[in-house]
């Protein structure tokens, strides 16, 4: 096991890897809200996030799934998501450009308009699939994932050996 444990050169691979020529600091998602909803396992969860408040808060977290949470803190600007928004963002940079408009401005209005949602809110819908997994240094499939039977169904579509039952879709985030 020889070769793994360094990447030559560092600098230059976390320019490319966080895009941290274009702006920083570098914004990268939790893999486990990521996998959590590109493995669509929010699918198959019923438990209440109300268990994760604490005993003194306001009961924001009542009647709230933990995908709700993400879609939430993405939407607030807490946690970046991944895919980002419901358009192709070499497009959407394309109408920032034609509206000759500041970027801020522009992604803002389109949001509260509508015409421009955040893809976790919708992550089954075909614009907000991961078009890009890049997997360093673990074995995804392997040993790496929680619940592979996810993996193997949603993120590769390929046969699997879930048991689970998808949560009904009234319930369902």
């Amino acid at each position: 096991y020889v070769g793994q444990e360094k990447v030559r050169p560092l600098t230059g691979y976390g320019m490319y890897a966080t895009a941290s020529d274009w702006s920083r600091p570098a914004r990268t998602m939790i893999g486990t809200a990521f996998f959590y909803l590109a493995t669509d396992q929010w699918r198959y969860d019923t438990s209440d996030a109300s268990h994760l408040a604490s005993p003194l808060g306001a009961g924001r977290f009542t009647g709230k799934l933990p995908a709700d949470l993400i879609a939430t803190s993405a939407r607030l600007g807490w946690m970046p998501s991944y895919p980002t928004f419901t358009r192709n963002p070499p497009d959407l940079a394309e109408e920032i450009r034609r509206s000759e408009r500041p970027p801020g401005e522009y992604i803002s209005e389109q949001l509260r308009s509508g015409q421009l949602g955040f893809a976790c809110e919708d992550p089954d819908a075909e614009e907000n699939w991961p078009r890009v997994l890049t997997v360093w240094r673990s074995n995804l499939l392997g040993s790496s994932a929680k619940g592979d039977e996810y993996f193997l169904r949603h993120l590769i579509g390929s046969e699997d050996s879930l048991r689970a039952s998808e949560t009904p879709p009234d319930a369902r985030p």
